[in-house]
């Protein structure tokens, strides 16, 4: 069964297309930005001899224009794989915000396409992902279309752990409480990990780092408690959102001067890594650190602080602990930033291997010395296969 995976960013197209079961894509694309006159589209094919690669810099106006070249490449004579877009069966689309509306992988109607519209105000930075939807509805007509929402995994928290302190009604009739998100990765280490541990039951902290960052507990396969909150902007330090921080800050900047809009953009796109060293990228501070940079120095030491005091706090909600999962770009190749995090955890059983944490690998690999009582692993995450399967599993019980 094809199925093609769109996950759209407000400027680049994201796309892998499997031959469900099989668990490896025929084809990979990344369309970046896009709306500019210097687009890349990148499109590889592992699944044939040599690994071809097609690349080109050209205008890309729009995701719409995005979708015409994704279909041109699908089936071109050199690096397409299927001979026409009718054969693929389901696309599976990633979404951002579900809300309290969507448990799981879910058929999309023009009644689910409603709902998801009534949840833009949660996320209005992601609305492309609905965009994206109704593109491909008119690209693959005869293609079922299916929804993957971040927020679903984390439907599973207690209420003690999702409802903030705050007048009920706003929580009843606003939606205002915790609703987490990265649920699609931290739904595929986790399982990838319980599986390896060969302990469906296991006790986990999960560490997505990225360019947004986020941590989840997971027991029994459930999450029970998550980073970030109402927005995806709580939480960690980030590229460049801020995480956690007292809302007082809010107040006093508007006092001064602030419009809610410049807060927005000022906690989301000016803070985290970028406020604090002009760089959102972790591989450009790291260099600034080799150099010397104290500015780099510091931010470093404060985004692996914020993380170790979730992981304190998250294994006295687990009541214990199998193991931790770094995924995530930064999480699955910084090893530094990895070191940093774990040092002084030996209370909590967690103790890094210098020499197998600095040694790089694919797949998932731990970096812990033999006889340590709490595993740390370096778990590759997958969102897109994670989509594939929760939707081939959504059409074969449909």
């Amino acid at each position: 069964m094809y199925i093609l995976i769109i996950n759209a960013g407000s400027s680049s197209l994201k796309y892998q297309l499997f031959n469900m079961p099989a668990p490896e894509p025929l084809c990979t694309g990344l369309i970046e930005r896009i709306g500019t006159d210097h687009s890349l589209i990148r499109h590889t094919v592992p699944s044939r001899q040599g690994n071809p690669v097609f690349e080109q810099n050209e205008p890309i106006a729009s995701h719409a224009r995005g979708f015409e070249k994704l279909v041109a490449l699908l089936s071109d004579s050199r690096f397409g794989v299927i001979r026409h877009p009718d054969e693929i069966v389901a696309i599976g689309h990633r979404v951002v915000h579900g809300g309290e509306g969507f448990t799981q992988a879910t058929l999309i109607t023009p009644e689910v396409k409603e709902k998801i519209r009534s949840y833009f105000p949660l996320a209005p930075l992601h609305t492309i992902n609905f965009t994206c939807i109704e593109i491909a509805e008119m690209t693959f007509p005869k293609a079922q279309q299916v929804a993957v929402f971040d927020t679903a995994f984390h439907q599973t928290m207690p209420e003690y752990a999702f409802r903030y302190a705050i007048p009920e009604a706003l929580y009843r009739q606003e939606g205002i409480r915790v609703y987490g998100f990265h649920g699609t990765s931290h739904k595929y280490v986790s399982e990838k990990a319980a599986a390896w541990l060969r302990k469906p039951e296991a006790k986990l902290i999960s560490i997505h780092l990225g360019n947004g960052c986020s941590i989840t507990a997971i027991q029994n396969g459930r999450s029970l408690d998550t980073s970030m909150g109402f927005s995806p902007l709580a939480g960690l330090v980030m590229g460049t959102r801020s995480g956690d921080i007292d809302p007082a800050v809010v107040f006093h900047l508007m006092a001064n001067g602030y419009s809610p809009d410049e807060v927005y953009t000022l906690l989301n796109k000016q803070s985290g890594m970028a406020g604090l060293t002009g760089f959102s990228d972790m591989r450009d501070i790291k260099k600034l650190r080799d150099e010397g940079n104290p500015a780099a120095e510091l931010a470093s030491e404060l985004y692996a602080y914020r993380v170790k005091k979730y992981i304190g706090a998250f294994a006295a909600v687990l009541n214990g602990l199998d193991a931790v999962l770094f995924t995530g770009g930064v999480g699955e190749n910084d090893s530094d930033m990895r070191a940093r995090i774990c040092r002084n955890l030996d209370f909590l059983g967690i103790h890094l291997d210098p020499d197998k944490n600095k040694t790089s690998g694919s797949g998932l690999r731990e970096i812990n010395p033999a006889q340590a009582g709490v595993k740390i692993l370096v778990v590759p995450t997958n969102e897109e296969l994670e989509i594939a399967r929760q939707s081939f599993a959504l059409l074969e019980t449909d």
